[in-house]
């Protein structure tokens, strides 16, 4: 098993935990709109890193992104597979055909 599979397997584990001992209890508890929030948060830190940070700092930041990516899919019921199918879908094709095939 791989570590993003771990992860949402750990996640889903702690989604059903008390609150008050689990980080991913508590945002699901507080809601979607917290949930993304904090994925909003992590992408800017994220940013920020990539300009400015350390080469550890940005590891970091996307690991964070990670993270809470695979909390707010888990909140919206998505598996993470849909979103490598998703990629897997998209390989080969240019970045630019691919964003022009959604708009039209």
């Amino acid at each position: 098993m791989d570590t993003l599979s771990r992860l949402e397997r750990t996640v889903a584990e702690r989604r059903a935990a008390d609150p008050s001992q689990s980080y991913v209890a508590s945002l699901h508890a507080k809601g979607l709109p917290q949930i993304a929030r904090k994925l909003g948060e992590e992408g800017v830190e994220a940013a920020v890193a990539t300009l400015s940070g350390s080469h550890d700092e940005l590891v970091g930041e996307a690991a964070d992104i990670l993270f809470h990516l695979v909390v707010a899919l888990q909140a919206r019921d998505i598996p993470l597979a849909a979103v490598l199918a998703e990629l897997d879908r998209r390989e080969g094709r240019s970045g630019i055909d691919e964003k022009a095939s959604r708009s039209a």
